[in-house]
């Protein structure tokens, strides 16, 4: 594999963390929840081989508890 096919598959990955904040972000704001320090964690982006991890952050105790009720209905929705 050539640096630029590296650096190209880097980019994708890159993209697909993006991506998947951007899809969890709208998801929770479809039921009211926002974690407001969500992001791609910067650290696991840098070097040449990036494997880009997101980061959840923190959020007050009144957002955990509207997530859990969130997550609660979800699972007694699939039983």
């Amino acid at each position: 594999m050539t640096a630029t096919e590296r650096r190209q598959e880097a980019a994708g990955r890159v993209r697909a963390a993006e991506d998947a904040v951007a899809r969890l972000r709208s998801g929770l704001a479809g039921v009211g929840v926002k974690l407001p320090s969500l992001r791609i964690d910067p650290v696991s982006c840098a070097g040449n081989e990036p494997a880009p991890l997101v980061d959840l952050g923190r959020c007050s105790i009144e957002t955990a508890l509207r997530l859990s009720v969130q997550l609660e209905a979800a699972t007694a929705h699939d039983s």
